[in-house]
């Protein structure tokens, strides 16, 4: 008796945690970052797709703003479940379509980071605009080949046994489930290896460039080194801490994984934060595209300046017709 008050208490605890977490604190966090990805993106997506897909560098950046606002559209679906609000059509769309685009957004961008990577430091062959959107092309149906089955084999529909969405998985969708996180974990790996080898081979040929350029183009060298430490504060930030965790929460899902409840419980929490980690990466692109594109950087100043030369034109003509019925004015 003792014992299963003990268990009761626990669970009571447990759920008072999970409530505090992912019921008061990610619902306002995740409605702030889709409030300012949207706006940033949109604007992204305005200026990129005015823009000609001239070089490598820009069709990967593009594809990278599709990507964002793909997994924006998954973020209200995942506040309403945060919020509590129990449906079981809701959780449906949610296991089979939104999560599933979340994820399949997310390695896409992912992807196209370790491209930029290799076409900053390449420079030869993988610059070309037509190679590039070969590329794209190949990543996007490969990224889809991996995450369709989880949304075709999401079909269980016959009874809810609790609020996880393995529980809506065929036995076929179960271990498809973990074979596509073997496979994306891998990909992001990969992607890691890549992105540091090549970051750090061309920041350290800048810092030799150093000594060997005058004064006047060592301004240049700073800003490459912003524009390359910019990607990686933004790779390691957003998406290494959920990769650390993605495994052994994956496999802690399954009833005979034997993993504790503490243990599942806790998985839990981090993956829930460290996603959220990863969802931030749609407001920090932008900074991305800003300092690594010249021409979105020059495009985005140079609308601004027209934006604020015609509000200040208009600021004028109105003191002008302000002052003239004043009789200042003649």
């Amino acid at each position: 008796m003792l014992q299963s008050s003990s268990l009761s208490s626990s669970a009571c605890k447990w759920s008072n945690v999970h409530s505090i977490f992912t019921k008061q604190v990610l619902p306002p966090f995740y409605i702030a970052i889709f409030v300012l990805g949207l706006c940033l993106n949109v604007v992204a997506a305005w200026i990129f797709f005015r823009v000609p897909a001239d070089s490598g560098l820009v069709v990967y950046l593009k594809n990278m703003v599709v990507a964002d606002l793909l997994m924006l559209l998954s973020f209200p679906f995942k506040v309403v479940d945060y919020l509590g609000y129990e449906s079981f059509d809701l959780d449906v769309i949610r296991c089979r379509y939104t999560a599933v685009l979340f994820y399949f957004s997310m390695y896409v961008g992912i992807l196209f980071i370790g491209f930029i990577s290799l076409e900053r430091y390449v420079k030869v062959h993988i610059q070309r605009a037509t190679f590039a959107r070969v590329l794209a092309v190949l990543t996007w149906s490969l990224l889809f080949l991996c995450c369709a089955p989880n949304v075709i084999l999401t079909s269980n529909l016959e009874e809810k046994q609790s609020g996880k969405c393995v529980d809506l998985k065929t036995p076929l969708g179960k271990e498809w489930h973990k074979v596509s996180s073997y496979i994306s974990v891998s990909l992001f790996w990969m992607t890691l290896v890549i992105v540091t080898f090549c970051y750090t081979s061309i920041a350290r040929q800048v810092c030799k460039t150093y000594r060997r350029m005058r004064r006047d183009t060592i301004d240049i060298c700073r800003k490459s080194n912003r524009s390359i430490f910019s990607i990686l504060v933004v790779f390691f930030i957003c998406f290494v801490p959920y990769h650390v965790c993605r495994v052994p929460f994956t496999l802690s899902q399954f009833s005979h994984s034997g993993f504790s409840s503490d243990v599942q419980f806790w998985l839990f929490q981090i993956k829930e934060g460290t996603l959220f980690l990863s969802a931030m990466n749609v407001c920090l692109d932008p900074v991305i595209y800003f300092l690594m594109c010249r021409t979105f950087r020059k495009s985005l100043l140079r609308k601004l300046s027209v934006r604020a030369r015609r509000k200040s034109l208009t600021t004028e003509t109105g003191e002008q017709s302000s002052l003239s019925k004043m009789g200042f004015w003649h």
